[in-house]
């Protein structure tokens, strides 16, 4: 009996030591990385989700039309048979932006056009977004007129200005990533095709109104004028994909 009496203090001995226990220093480590990673995680907000339009209207209209639809978790334009005449369904952000990276995946249609727009302001008397937004192309090279107009016309090209440095373009039916640039903190705008950086161009004045005057844009009242504005997907009457939208604020 004795010696089970003994066993017993033993084992209440050794089973009361308590664990050891994290150090201050320790804890504060893994709270700094756990803040880091959930900081990370959150800088991006998704624009669109690969389920619904929330956050997206047509331009100068409240909601989206039946010609967009979400087809395998992305947004597609289908242009309708029986346009009227200068009718559009050009997609714009109900949130504005200043200084942000954009990421988002596209895909054309064979012969295709489109565009990606920012800076974009909804005015009554201006039917069309690229009338304020400068536009990123979106653009199958080898079939659609436009790309034989030089290469300020091609895909990741911003539009009528800056030319890409080179065509990484996937073949059309595949998924292309753009990754937009525009800060104007650092008067920086950049475009990242499939993960090569084939544009920049500077975004504020005096450049930016140079680079203007030389383009088609170079006497349109509005063009490029807003440093904040919405962003913009184009109805150029093409079938056109768009998925895994989201933008990190700068």
């Amino acid at each position: 009996m004795k010696n089970l009496f003994t066993l017993f203090l033993i084992l209440l001995v050794f089973g009361c030591k308590e664990k050891p226990t994290e150090t201050s220093e320790e804890k504060d480590a893994e709270m700094i990385a756990k803040t880091e990673l959930a900081t990370q995680e959150n800088e991006w907000t998704v624009l669109f989700d690969g389920t619904s339009f929330d956050g997206w209207h047509e331009y100068l209209k409240a909601e989206v039309s039946e010609n967009w639809k979400i087809e395998d978790g992305a947004m597609v334009f289908h242009p309708p048979e029986n346009r009227e005449d200068k009718e559009s369904f050009n997609l714009v952000s109900d949130k504005t932006y200043t200084d942000f990276i954009l990421s988002l995946e596209w895909r054309i249609s064979e012969g295709g056009n489109s565009g990606v727009f920012w800076g974009i302001k909804e005015i009554e008397s201006l039917k069309k977004p690229y009338e304020t937004g400068p536009e990123i192309q979106v653009l199958d090279n080898d079939r659609h007129p436009d790309g034989k107009n030089g290469k300020s016309h091609q895909a990741g090209a911003l539009y009528d200005m800056v030319s890409p440095t080179e065509d990484v373009t996937k073949p059309v039916g595949e998924w292309n990533l753009f990754e937009i640039t525009i800060n104007h903190q650092t008067n920086s705008g950049g475009v990242v095709l499939n993960g090569t950086e084939i544009v920049k161009f500077p975004l504020n004045d005096p450049e930016w109104k140079e680079m203007v005057s030389k383009s088609k844009f170079a006497d349109w009242e509005h063009f490029g004028k807003y440093t904040t504005g919405k962003i913009g997907l184009q109805d150029h009457g093409d079938r056109v994909a768009f998925r895994n939208i989201k933008i990190k604020e700068l």
